[in-house]
């Protein structure tokens, strides 16, 4: 019998990894961030990863911030188990506390530790944890600055803290940082905000060293995303964008495809943004055993509205 050649081993290969969910058996924490300071919502971004990330097999510890929140996270873990039959835990923890995010890793522990061995093992973080506010130079004061640092910068950091013992130790671990286009483009009022998604995208190359035997440490940098905080923007904010947008390739409107809302609004707003789901792909790409080779980089999740150097 002949030998199969390299192009039919690696077909069977495909087939029998295309049979199972890549991320079957894996847990991972992700954060369900506030859409607005006064809005909570469970539509965002991070509902987004967690959809993506079950849809792959992987059972998921939630983490939200406000008790209005409650109900919707366990509305969207009921939803998810039942859709795609993985674990969905919600917690109510606050990432910019100094205990919040250890929290966090000792409830996944609790749920998914092995029954008999007690082992467990923390496959993916999804530091999604995210605050914003934007000021000018005049009108930021300390306690605005430590806000968004606290949760935007020492909450991952914490986070990684508590998780570093739990991470596998053969590489296949993913962490992936959400940052955004805001810690390079400069935008006028986001000293705060910008310089914290900076540090993060800062803290991501380190780390990318310190764990490059447990985990692969990348970012992403969103630009203007369909959630409510985006709908939620005035018009000054919208005007400023509207330049940025008729520049990003991807945020040409498609009539019939788009929302009719971006649709109606292109020629003001300049394009449209970004949808949840799109950033949750990227993200869902980064955390897959193809991504195995890339680390302590920041990927570009913004259709052309920053693209890379």
């Amino acid at each position: 019998m002949s030998r199969p050649t390299a192009t039919r081993m690696a077909s069977t290969n495909l087939g029998s990894s295309a049979a199972r969910r890549p991320l079957e058996g894996k847990v991972a924490i992700a954060h369900l961030p506030l859409s607005s300071p006064d809005l909570t919502s469970t539509t965002g971004i991070g509902a987004a990863i967690c959809d993506n990330l079950a849809a792959k097999g992987c059972s998921l510890l939630m983490n939200y911030t406000s008790p209005s929140s409650t109900q919707k996270t366990a509305d969207l873990a009921t939803h998810l188990q039942d859709t795609h039959s993985v674990t969905a835990i919600p917690v109510q923890a606050d990432m910019g506390s100094e205990s919040g995010p250890a929290h966090l890793v000792s409830v996944a522990k609790n749920h998914f530790s092995h029954p008999k061995t007690g082992a467990f093992t923390l496959s993916i973080i999804i530091n999604n944890a995210g605050v914003a506010q934007n000021r000018s130079i005049s009108e930021i004061d300390s306690a605005e600055f430590a806000r968004q640092y606290n949760v935007n910068v020492r909450g991952p950091l914490l986070l990684m803290q508590a998780a570093e013992p739990y991470l596998p130790h053969d590489r296949s671990g993913r962490v992936v940082n959400l940052s955004s286009v805001s810690s390079s483009l400069g935008f006028p009022r986001q000293s705060i905000y910008g310089g914290t998604k900076a540090a993060l995208e800062a803290m991501t190359r380190t780390w990318s060293r310190e764990l490059s035997e447990r985990a692969t440490v990348n970012a992403v940098n969103p630009g203007p995303v369909a959630t409510d905080m985006y709908g939620g923007n005035d018009a000054a904010f919208q005007e400023q964008m509207s330049w940025w947008m008729r520049n990003t390739p991807l945020a040409r409107v498609r009539e019939g495809i788009d929302r009719e809302e971006f649709v109606r609004d292109a020629e003001k707003n300049g394009g449209r943004p970004g949808y949840e789901g799109e950033i949750a792909g990227i993200v869902g790409m980064l955390v897959g055993e193809e991504s195995a080779w890339c680390t302590g980089s920041v990927i570009c999740a913004n259709g052309g509205f920053k693209m890379s150097t």
